[in-house]
């Protein structure tokens, strides 16, 4: 039902999948001009304009997958997303302002030089430029069914990638799809990003928990094929989302021979990738601190604050 469109993107992990379907675009990419162009390109290679495009459904709040909604709600498309997804994309300036401030204070109490959490958390600002604020038209709750050229689609709530992310599933031809986004990736393990309480006053997600338990929940599904928001399709769901799994699974496994005597996240991270540049440290805090969550959830590890820095310990048998 839908067709694969190829936009690019200014970020590492290269082009980003739009899909369409009749007059439905789902996840159109960044707000560059390199991207509107392309997607410009794509319409009217199917003789269409961007005031054709009738609806826009967003996976996720990442500015890879909704920039460009902005302009087609211009052109006078309707946009479809979460609740969760609709708070972010209506002003990312204002969410992303609100994590930097969050992790700041975060990454210093798990280990990492102040000045260096300054300077990690500064660097998403890039992502602004590309990333418009957009009002959402039709917020769809977890359950919640929606016409697809003139196909029944269904929003289904998922959890770990980002906050208020949305696999759109239905069946094509006799089988069971799903719009994915970055939730599963065919050759990359996706690195459920840290994220910030919903409130001040809330706790912090424990993502990557989280996301192991939305992975097992998709592959009891049973799904014939994933439509990824990135690179190829994926035509064995279920063998790919082992896949992730056991990686997750594995490092879990290497993050808990770190753990020796009090360690902080940083020392866990260091411990996994080395000395890293700036640009990657986010994505690898995330992982330290997931694994550690995942550990301290099954009862393996222990938190406490020692000098005003968070450190876990193993638990004794």
């Amino acid at each position: 039902m839908f067709t694969r469109l190829s936009i690019p993107t200014p970020f590492e992990v290269g082009p980003v999948n739009a899909y369409l379907a009749g007059r439905t675009l789902v996840d159109p990419g960044p707000g560059s001009e390199e991207a509107w162009a392309t997607l410009l390109d794509a319409l009217e290679e199917r003789e269409l304009g961007p005031t054709d495009v009738e609806q826009v459904l967003v996976t996720h709040p990442h500015p890879d997958h909704f920039g460009l909604a902005a302009r087609l709600r211009e052109a006078g498309a309707r946009v479809v997303a979460s609740p969760g997804t609709a708070d972010i994309i209506r002003d990312f300036a204002a969410r992303l302002e609100y994590e930097q401030e969050y992790f700041v204070d975060f990454f210093d109490r798990n280990g990492m030089a102040r000045t260096t959490a300054q300077t990690v958390t500064d660097l998403p600002s890039a992502y602004l430029s590309v990333a418009p604020g957009v009002e959402t038209d039709r917020e769809l709750d977890d359950g919640e069914v929606i016409e697809v050229h003139d196909s029944a689609v269904t929003a289904e709530a998922v959890q770990g990638h980002a906050h208020g992310e949305t696999a759109f599933t239905f069946e094509d031809d006799g089988e069971s799809t799903a719009i994915v986004g970055d939730h599963v990736l065919p050759d990359i393990t996706p690195n459920p990003l840290l994220q910030p309480p919903a409130s001040d006053d809330g706790d912090r997600p424990r993502v990557l928990p989280a996301y192991n338990r939305s992975l097992e929940g998709l592959r009891e599904r049973g799904f014939d094929r994933l439509l990824p928001g990135h690179r190829e399709i994926i035509d064995e769901p279920t063998k790919r989302i082992d896949e992730i799994l056991s990686a997750h699974e594995e490092r879990t496994r290497e993050v808990r021979e770190l753990v020796d005597g009090p360690t902080t996240a940083f020392d866990v991270m260091e411990g996994l990738f080395g000395d890293l540049p700036a640009t990657e440290q986010f994505p690898a805090m995330s992982e330290a601190v997931g694994h550690l969550d995942v550990l301290e959830e099954r009862g393996d590890v222990e938190r406490r604050k020692q000098g005003g820095v968070y450190v876990y310990e193993e638990v004794a048998a």
